[in-house]
């Protein structure tokens, strides 16, 4: 039985995810759904194989998946909430009393319906709550029910939020800006924290290259960090009456550290992959043995995985690559996640 997902990547990344899913299934077929974006994946690799290679070892590329087990036809009128809402009231044996479930519901540009995504959802969590004993939830689900709208048709799937790659619909992280919230770069950091397990209260010491305006240097600070924050610009003047914040005006390439002094670099510049890197390795002995390296990588050139490749090369085995995502906040950049050995 052929296998269908959904998969979805950040606009103009879609061919980067589709490379590394044909690694995994070699034959596999892509038909486009919303181009350069997300895609329909047909495949003969068994649905349990197929999610569990994708979770052992992640596309870079791929932010969100989706199986896809039902097809329904749909009119786009107001009749297509009747017709889902007695197919899910005949579902038997699929849902736990109980759990908590999330439906998660996103329609194809320009279609038209005469509901929204969010109104197929308050018409489906009634019947979920009252016919199988489920708790309707938005945030941390124990399942969720994924709904992708065409102009024709409704393709639905059940899945653990570890099997989609992200429990946000679509993998669209959503953060509410704060007040006086210095950047949206902060976004970034954000999302690796929970992207890659991390806690950012954990560490102590951060050196923040390239750091102005201060958007993730603002994020550490919060979390309690001593932040040396290295950029020739001007911090915001928020930061700088922070007694927890060092600004060195000065060129990354114009300073020097002690030994081990930092257990967590971070670098978010808008420079190429060759000159950040340089940067980066030449303030690396300021890193100690089993600090966290957290890095974007601007991709310049369309040559996405050998920019990869050549960066950690760059590092001089001083540091290893955990994970390599291309996070929701990302633009035409990726993030690592590094260990200094």
């Amino acid at each position: 039985m052929t296998t269908r997902m959904i998969g979805t990547t950040n606009h103009g990344f879609a061919q980067y995810a589709q490379e590394e899913i044909r690694r995994k299934a070699p034959g596999v077929k892509f038909q486009v759904l919303e181009p350069g974006e997300v895609f329909l994946i047909h495949t003969e690799v068994p649905l349990e194989e197929m999610q569990r290679s994708l979770q052992e070892d992640e596309p870079i590329f791929l932010r969100h998946v989706q199986p896809v087990t039902q097809e329904l036809s749909i009119t786009r009128t107001r009749a297509d909430l009747d017709m889902l809402i007695n197919f899910v009231q005949d579902l038997t044996g699929v849902f736990t009393p109980g759990e908590r479930v999330a439906v998660q519901v996103r329609k194809a540009p320009g279609v038209k319906c005469e509901y929204t995504p969010y109104g197929v959802k308050e018409a489906i969590d009634p019947i979920l709550a009252q016919t199988h004993e489920v708790e309707p939830v938005i945030q941390k689900p124990d399942r969720i029910i994924s709904i992708y709208l065409t102009a024709e048709l409704l393709y639905w799937g059940i899945s653990k939020p570890e099997e989609n790659l992200s429990d946000w619909s679509g993998g669209a992280v959503r953060y509410k800006q704060e007040e006086g919230q210095i950047s949206r770069a902060v976004f970034k950091l954000l999302e690796a924290e929970e992207r890659f397990g991390l806690d950012l209260a954990s560490f102590e010491r951060a050196l923040d290259i390239g750091a102005a305006p201060g958007g993730w240097s603002s994020l550490l600070l919060k979390r309690g960090l001593q932040v040396t924050a290295v950029d020739p610009g001007e911090m915001h003047a928020d930061l700088l009456s922070n007694p927890n914040l060092k600004h060195l005006k000065n060129n990354a390439g114009d300073v020097r550290f002690e030994e081990d002094a930092f257990d967590l670099l971070v670098c978010d510049m808008s420079w190429s992959p060759k000159q950040m890197s340089k940067l980066v390795f030449d303030l690396l002995d300021a890193l100690q043995v089993g600090g966290t390296a957290i890095i974007t990588v601007k991709l310049m050139h369309g040559k996405a995985f050998q920019a990869i490749k050549e960066t950690v090369a760059a590092f001089g085995g001083q540091l290893e690559l955990l994970k390599a995502k291309q996070l929701f906040h990302n633009r035409d950049e990726l993030t690592l996640y590094l260990l200094k050995q």
